[in-house]
């Protein structure tokens, strides 16, 4: 702990708003992972319930029970759906895509924040390269070669920074990535659930006006 003390301060002013993306970056980093792993659920698993539902016990609303027991991108956007099922399809399918842009955005939040401090913590390491380059210079143009140590200080500064902005931004970039690749996957899923969910319909409107056409006649 006491060398970090001491390379923070050697670094200069621009620690502090490295600082402050550090903190940011693991804050996120926890939050999303533990989001995203809350959010994951059997997507098969939560489909065949659904269709059994629907199908074998023709009740919308065991379905829509069974979202609240999953919650998640996908049972939050199906259930969405289900709420409107005997409206136009066109209805139901504009339920759909407004439950998914929801979903996303709650999915993606804080992502954001990562993609920043990938960006932004090189160039705050490079300002100080710069910073302390410049020290080191005017250093030696007062003093000479006479006084190494101040040189070395400068410099010692510009290199601290710039190893600082990468360890910040490594990690923050290779958490945007996963997470994005995650969510790519959730969003993949949704669709999935929406068109069987949409086909399932359709075998249930189907099945009840075949059953209806069979009576009359």
């Amino acid at each position: 702990m006491g060398d970090l003390i001491t390379y923070f301060q050697q670094g200069g002013i621009t620690m502090w708003p490295l600082l402050v993306f550090s903190i940011l970056t693991v804050t996120f980093i926890v939050e999303r992972a533990l989001a995203l792993r809350k959010a994951k659920v059997n997507v098969n698993e939560f489909l065949s319930k659904v269709r059994k539902a629907l199908l074998v016990n023709r009740d919308v609303r065991a379905a829509m029970k069974v979202c609240e027991e999953y919650q998640g991108p996908v049972a939050s956007v199906v259930k969405a759906a289900l709420a409107r099922y005997g409206h136009p399809k066109e209805d139901i399918e504009k339920n759909i895509e407004s439950a998914a842009v929801f979903e996303s955005a709650r999915l993606e939040r804080g992502l954001m924040v990562l993609a920043t401090s990938a960006n932004i913590s090189p160039m705050l390491g490079f300002l100080g390269t710069v910073t302390g380059m410049i020290k080191s210079f005017a250093t030696l143009a007062q003093a000479g070669l006479s006084n190494p140590g101040a040189v070395a200080a400068g410099i010692s500064e510009a290199l601290i920074t710039t190893a600082t902005g990468l360890f910040i931004a490594i990690p923050a970039q290779l958490g945007y990535n996963y997470f994005m690749s995650r969510i790519n996957k959730f969003m993949r899923d949704i669709e999935v659930a929406s068109n069987m969910l949409m086909d399932t319909f359709i075998e249930m409107d189907s099945e009840r006006y075949g059953a209806g056409g069979g009576a009359e006649a």
